[in-house]
C-alpha cells in the first residue's frame, strides 16, 4: 500500500536540488547548462532562488540523454533548438546524428588501434626482473607528432610485433 505522499502530485515549480534529482543530473550541472544557455528563462523567487518547471526538468533530461549518447554541447544546443521547433525538418536531426555516428566510428577505430598496439607491446614484454621494457621503449621513442595528438591517430603509428627490436620479442 502506498503512502499518501507517494500518490500526491509532484509540486511545481521546484528548487534546483529537486529539479536536478528528477532529471538525473547534479545541481552543479544544472547551473552549468543554464550558464551555457541550454536552459533559458528559469524563474526566480523574490529572494533569488531558482524555480524549475516540469518543462525545465524535461529539458534537463533531454540534455542528460544527449550527453549520455556523447553529443557535444554545441550539438546538444542545436538538437535542443530543433526539438523545441515543432516545424523542424527531421532530415537535419538525422544529419547531426549520422555525423555523430561517423565520429564515434573514427574514435572507436582509433581506440582499437591503441588496444592492438598495447596488446602487441604487452605481448613482447617479459614482465620479469630485467630492466628491458618494450612498453617504455615505445613510449620514449620519437613518433610522428600528428599520431600523438589527442584524438588523432594514424594507422601507420601502430607498431606490429615484427617492428619491435629483437631484444623485446617474446621467446
Amino acid at each position: 500500500m502506498s503512502s499518501p505522499a507517494a500518490t500526491a502530485p509532484q509540486g511545481w515549480p521546484v528548487a534546483i536540488g529537486t529539479a536536478a534529482e528528477r532529471a538525473g543530473v547534479s545541481p552543479r550541472m544544472v547551473r552549468h547548462y543554464e550558464a551555457l544557455g541550454l536552459l533559458a528563462g528559469v524563474a526566480r523567487t523574490g529572494s533569488g532562488y531558482r524555480q524549475y518547471t516540469e518543462a525545465d526538468v524535461h529539458t534537463l533530461r533531454f540534455i542528460r540523454r544527449s550527453r549520455d549518447l556523447g553529443f557535444s554541447m554545441e550539438e546538444i544546443a542545436t538538437l535542443l533548438g530543433l526539438w523545441q521547433d515543432k516545424r523542424r525538418a527531421s532530415a537535419h536531426v538525422k544529419q547531426i546524428a549520422q555525423a555523430h555516428i561517423d565520429d564515434l566510428a573514427q574514435r572507436i577505430a582509433a581506440m582499437q588501434a591503441m588496444q592492438r598496439t598495447l596488446q602487441s607491446l604487452v605481448g613482447c614484454c617479459q614482465g620479469d626482473e630485467r630492466p628491458d621494457c618494450p612498453i617504455l621503449d615505445d613510449l620514449a621513442a620519437a613518433h610522428d607528432s600528428a599520431a600523438a595528438a589527442p584524438g588523432r591517430f594514424k594507422k601507420d603509428s601502430i607498431l606490429p610485433p615484427d617492428s619491435l627490436p629483437s631484444t623485446h620479442k617474446t621467446l
